[in-house]
């Protein structure tokens, strides 16, 4: 590499940093070498956190010359990875001030802000940190590319995940925000939803979280497959969203993904209005599982 820290003078967003990274390293690929790049952007070192009550750290100057990242010693892969991309955001975005000065301590619900209060400078600094890492692993351009002509498919979370060094949860919220079609991921542990991710014009969920995945989705089917995907199938929206009377329900289709520790994911998938128009007068005759296998021969062709 040949970066340094002087070529990203100016830009001090998230998405502005890792566009010039991308510009001025244009052979990076995934895997991101992240902790490569940390190094060649004046992080000295990076090291072991002893304490498990922080997932991150960073120790640096008050001028920001160079910086020392610390990792929790229990974090592995993806889960590492994007703690080296999160402190290396704080370090690269010169607004961050840390609360203690020159030291910087993320805890993981710190990592697990992608959202924030207006006001909360703290929040907004987490939040901005979690973004620079989620686009320095997995740049929308790259992802993109790889998805592109494929269908929605919860079998290519693991996969994305497994090529571009990340985590599932990782990959399963930067797939949901950049695949072409308007899908969301639910994330669910133990039977109940604990996270949403999805595209910007998915429809509002009303799935209550920390509650049990609603009754009638294929989620409860039986004898469903750890570590595989189920089919794609129509299911009845009222389950997760709102359908107000008078209105045409959108069509939703569902697909489970069963993981270990009692974690899934589910995905959810709306066609959009004008894909219901075009095939209303078709679909009539049709049964749901010929509607869909219409519907994935697009991406197909």
């Amino acid at each position: 590499m040949k970066i340094g820290r002087i070529d990203l003078d100016g830009a001090g967003s998230p998405t502005a940093l890792v566009t010039r990274i991308l510009k001025l390293e244009p052979a990076l690929k995934p895997p991101i070498p992240i902790e490569q790049l940390a190094k060649q952007l004046d992080i000295e070192a990076i090291r072991d956190l002893e304490t498990e009550a922080f997932e991150g750290g960073l120790l640096t100057d008050e001028n920001r010359q160079s910086g020392i990242i610390l990792v929790n010693r229990e974090a592995r892969g993806g889960r590492r990875r994007f703690t080296v991309g999160h402190e290396l955001g704080h370090f690269l975005i010169m607004a961050h001030k840390p609360v203690k000065e020159g030291e910087f301590l993320c805890s993981r619900r710190d990592m697990s802000r992608w959202s924030v209060k207006e006001n909360d400078r703290y929040a907004q600094m987490e939040y901005e940190a979690n973004q620079f890492a989620s686009l320095m692993l997995m740049p929308p351009p790259m992802l993109r590319s790889y998805l592109n002509g494929k269908a929605p498919d919860l079998s290519d979370i693991e996969r994305i995940a497994n090529d571009f060094g990340a985590s599932k949860d990782a990959a399963a919220r930067s797939y949901a925000m950049h695949h072409h079609e308007r899908i969301a991921i639910v994330v669910v542990k133990d039977g109940q939803p604990v996270r949403y991710y999805q595209s910007p014009r998915f429809p509002f969920i009303t799935a209550p979280l920390k509650k049990p995945v609603p009754a009638g989705t294929v989620f409860h089917r039986p004898k469903l497959q750890i570590r595989s995907a189920s089919d794609i199938v129509e299911t009845l929206p009222d389950n997760w969203l709102s359908v107000y009377r008078g209105q045409r329900a959108p069509t939703l289709y569902e697909q489970v993904y069963l993981q270990a520790n009692g974690f899934a994911l589910i995905m959810l998938w709306v066609e959009t209005e004008d894909e219901q128009d075009e095939f209303v007068d078709r679909d009539a005759d049709r049964t749901a599982k010929e509607r869909l296998a219409d519907r994935l021969a697009r991406w197909r062709s």
